[in-house]
């Protein structure tokens, strides 16, 4: 092998190892793509909705370890955020902040009372208009089941320190804080920023939905 072909060879590896390690480090701390697998964010966030996070706006962690390395924000009230599902940390899930540490939050016939006022949710969908009136016993919350009780009537439920209260806003049909508890503050990934790419289908692509902030 001559020289010439040495080195160009040499500097082909060097820039992939270059990128690879700037790949490494933007998903690790900077963006990070998420795709929308199910309605459980209508009409807020489509089935095809390919989002970039944000990963940065909470803080710089350690890849794969919960150590804060620099902080900077907490998740807020009515952010999506996109966190580690807390039954099964394998799968990220995504879904509406609802209620921060100290919050009291309460579901009345499906509506969204944080400490105790109603919330204005123009966000929100809902496909049931038959709501059940029984509340669900607070002793046996979460349910670990989708159970149309605590999604139409639950609390109130403190929100403790770390922890969040999440839900989809397809209210009726989102698996979510109602069903399996809190999210821990250090299993939230990031923020949901932008939609990057969105499609139905190869002949169905959402052009007008490209470049959308999600809010």
């Amino acid at each position: 092998m001559d020289k010439k072909l040495k080195d160009t060879i040499k500097e082909y590896g060097q820039a992939l190892i270059i990128a690879f390690i700037l790949a490494f480090i933007i998903r690790s701390f900077v963006i990070q793509a998420f795709k929308i697998p199910s309605g459980s964010m209508l009409p807020t966030l489509k089935i095809g909705d390919h989002l970039l996070v944000n990963k940065f706006i909470y803080g710089v962690h350690l890849p794969f370890t919960d150590i804060e390395i620099v902080p900077v924000s907490n998740p807020e009230f009515q952010d999506i955020v996109v966190f580690e599902y807390p039954e099964d940390q394998s799968k990220d899930f995504i879904k509406r902040v609802v209620g921060v540490p100290g919050d009291t939050i309460r579901i009345k016939d499906g509506r969204l009372i944080r400490n105790g006022k109603r919330v204005k949710e123009p966000y929100t969908k809902y496909v049931n208009d038959q709501r059940k009136q029984e509340k669900y016993p607070a002793e046996h919350w979460p349910p670990h089941k989708f159970d149309p009780r605590a999604r139409d009537n639950l609390g109130p439920i403190e929100v403790p320190q770390e922890q969040y209260f999440v839900m989809g806003d397809n209210r009726d049909e989102s698996y979510d804080s109602r069903f399996w508890g809190f999210v821990d503050s250090k299993d939230i990934l990031g923020e949901a920023w932008i939609i990057y790419w969105s499609w139905h289908s190869l002949f169905d692509i959402r052009f007008s939905r490209i470049g959308d902030l999600v809010e």
